[in-house]
């Protein structure tokens, strides 16, 4: 080396992949219930490059009733915990989601449910 540094040279390169979710079904479609009745069903969500433990909240949809009202008929239920957990073999664990449709008022609507992580994503 002979405190010459240009005789070395270093290239570093690299791929980021970001975090993403996937859903198995990717969409959903509900039976359609007397008022009152809920129906139900689950999804497997499936994460993919998570480097690090992350949370999982959903933002629902509201819808406005003719009247002026508003409810939320959608609610969503995680009965193993929301959180992306990286397995040792350095996978990500599926997560189990259950959704479910009930409303005292006759509705039909289409729209998004938004399942977002920890950073936004």
């Amino acid at each position: 080396l002979n405190d010459d540094p240009s005789l070395y040279k270093i290239t570093l390169s690299g791929t980021m992949k970001s975090p993403k979710i996937n859903f198995d079904p990717p969409f959903l479609m509900l039976m359609p219930v007397p008022l009152d009745v809920k129906t139900e069903t689950a999804i497997n969500i499936i994460p993919q490059d998570y480097l690090r433990q992350s949370r999982i909240q959903v933002e629902l949809p509201e819808l406005e009733l003719d009247d002026g009202g508003r409810i939320y008929p959608l609610s969503v239920q995680f009965p193993e915990g929301q959180d992306i957990v990286l397995s040792s073999d350095g996978t990500n664990e599926e997560l189990i989601c259950h959704i479910s449709f009930r409303s005292s008022r006759p509705v039909s609507f289409l729209g998004n449910m938004f399942f977002i992580d920890e950073d936004g994503n």
